[in-house]
């Protein structure tokens, strides 16, 4: 007999937190159902397989973490908003170690739900962009480069790769400043007709 009030959603929600503290690797369908006290086959009436669990582990942390950019950059423009976002992108990531290199996946064609989190996730950071005013091509690229920008920093940062004394955030601070500049020269010469 299932426990009462276990659904979908309650199975995913341990999971998403299961995750954040094993990481994803971590996650087995018999450890999940030790934390929900119920036996593991009893989880095949919400979930399809740890596969299919991981996938909407993934596409909660999508959802949430295009949220917390979303609330971060409202009222931010230009500079303001990619600093916004990126100190925001930096944050989530630190506080949710394990499901933070899911966000990172593009979506498998065939899920519906991760493909509309991906992309809401590309708005919310091609709104943080706007004042670029970049065309489509260049739009794409720009994100590509803040992404990778930012990810590299904050996976050698939570992988213990800052181990001298300096100021881990100051040179963080300096690194988002480069990106900005170098996006708004993007920008500027994209918009300079040749001549």
């Amino acid at each position: 007999m299932p426990r009462a009030g276990l659904d979908r959603e309650a199975v995913v929600r341990e999971a998403v937190d299961a995750v954040d503290e094993l990481g994803a690797d971590g996650l087995t369908l018999a450890l999940l159902a030790s934390r929900l006290g119920v036996k593991a086959p009893s989880l095949y009436k919400h979930v399809e397989g740890l596969d299919h669990l991981r996938a909407s582990v993934g596409v909660a942390s999508k959802r949430e973490l295009a949220t917390h950019l979303e609330r971060a950059t409202v009222g931010h423009a230009g500079a303001d908003a990619i600093r916004a976002l990126a100190d925001a992108y930096r944050a989530w990531a630190k506080d949710h170690p394990g499901r933070y290199p899911m966000t990172v996946v593009a979506p498998a064609a065939d899920d519906a739900a991760d493909v509309a989190e991906s992309e809401r996730l590309y708005r919310v950071v091609a709104g943080a962009l706007r004042a670029l005013r970049l065309e489509e091509d260049a739009e794409v690229d720009a994100i590509r480069a803040l992404r990778a920008c930012l990810h590299g920093f904050i996976g050698l940062e939570t992988a213990g790769g800052f181990g001298l004394p300096d100021d881990v955030n100051r040179s963080y601070a300096l690194l988002v400043d480069d990106a900005i500049a170098s996006l708004e020269r993007r920008a500027a010469n994209a918009a300079t007709p040749a001549g």
